[in-house]
């Protein structure tokens, strides 16, 4: 007998494995194999260990509303167990939907779970969600269960522990010191969990209307986001009008995530021997770069170290647009400032409907629900 987890304890034991060892360690298998695990799942309550499969982080049992997630291929597979969530998938799985956690233990893939996860979902949280797996960060696995009920997490949101994950130029090493941040800003810096092609190659195995949403989603993001807030910003810069976004991602290629730019003699000069700067959202075709400062940049040393690094860019040309925490819940400040960059690229932003402050402000929602962030 096979176990397949998948939902929302599949998504919190990525989330588990991401925070404690930067990547996943999962196994991929074969279809024959996918197909054999998948038919021999049959939960009963004596055959699942629920705490090692805590110890794994696919649950709580701390959490007395906490639920197991396991994938059925028949509906004749059910069994009456307690706190377990079945779901039947009698079709045929797409390739690379399952990996093998260990022996007989078996989770959806990321990029399957995210489809899995994404039905019944926002546009903006389905995009938060495939960016976070896209990118370098993950947010809490604790935020899991939360997040999927609409909740804020944590309680209350405002402040949660950041274990520091460096600077962004050449010569910034990493910062191992402990200081409270906001929950949008709280992450661990680890491996992406899926890749472009592996989800459009998912977007591409599911026709349900379910789904839609996971299939624009896959069609706007980008991969290398390295925090929440930068998921969030991009996705308001970026995504089209007629979804609530400032469209600044048809300008050109769109925004180069965590975008390295060298700096030539002159500019390392100006930064002070920085070599190079990371930008957070750099639009070639404005010459900008979209920065969100959060709280740590608040500090001396940071703001130093920043002031250093935008005069590197600013002799390369780029101009740096930042961004903080207050700026990121005004719709009006925002919209500003993507039509400075749309007419930096000789474009101009032209609304053809009504109602775009409402489809806006939804969005900027949409996307703070999907990392557990009360609406503004």
């Amino acid at each position: 007998m096979s176990i397949v987890l998948s939902h929302m304890s599949a998504l919190r034991a990525i989330r588990h494995q991401r925070q404690t060892r930067g990547t996943l360690t999962w196994k991929s298998i074969d279809p024959d194999e996918q197909k054999r695990a998948l038919i021999s799942c049959v939960p009963r309550q004596s055959d699942i260990d629920k705490v090692h499969l805590a110890t794994l982080g696919f649950w709580d049992d701390d959490n007395g509303d906490e639920w197991l997630d396991i994938l059925l291929a028949h509906g004749s597979n059910r069994r009456r167990t307690q706190r377990i969530r079945e779901h039947v998938l009698s079709k045929t799985l797409p390739a690379e939907a399952l990996m093998r956690v260990e022996q007989d233990l078996y989770a959806t893939s990321p990029a399957f779970t995210a489809l899995l996860c994404s039905r019944g979902k926002t546009l903006g949280a389905v995009v938060m969600l495939l960016m976070e797996l896209a990118g370098t960060y993950s947010l809490p696995a604790e935020a899991t269960k939360h997040i999927e009920w609409g909740g804020i997490y944590p309680e209350p949101y405002e402040k949660i522990i950041d274990e520091g994950n460096g600077g962004d130029t050449g010569n910034a090493g990493n910062d191992d010191s402990h200081f409270e941040v906001p929950v949008e800003q709280a992450h661990y810096g680890c491996e992406p969990a899926v890749t472009i092609p592996q989800l459009i190659s998912m977007a591409a195995w599911s026709k349900s209307s379910e789904d839609s949403a996971f299939r624009m989603a896959v069609k706007l993001i980008k991969a290398g986001s390295a925090s929440p807030a930068e998921s969030m910003c991009f996705a308001m810069f970026s995504l089209p009008l007629r979804h609530g976004g400032f469209g600044c991602g048809s300008i050109g290629k769109g925004f180069k995530l965590n975008h390295q730019i060298n700096f030539d003699e002159i500019a390392q000069t100006m930064a002070q021997g920085i070599p190079y700067a990371i930008c957070d959202a750099y639009l070639e075709e404005a010459d900008a770069d979209l920065e969100y400062n959060g709280i740590g940049h608040e500090e001396m040393n940071y703001r130093i170290h920043d002031g250093q690094r935008n005069n590197g860019l600013k002799a390369m040309g780029v101009t740096v647009f930042v961004i903080n925490r207050d700026q990121m819940k005004d719709i009006t400040a925002l919209e500003a400032l993507a039509m400075v960059l749309h007419k930096r690229a000789g474009k101009r932003i032209q609304y053809r409907f009504k109602g775009y402050r409402k489809r806006q402000e939804r969005l900027l929602n949409d996307l703070r629900e999907g990392i557990g962030l009360p609406p503004v």
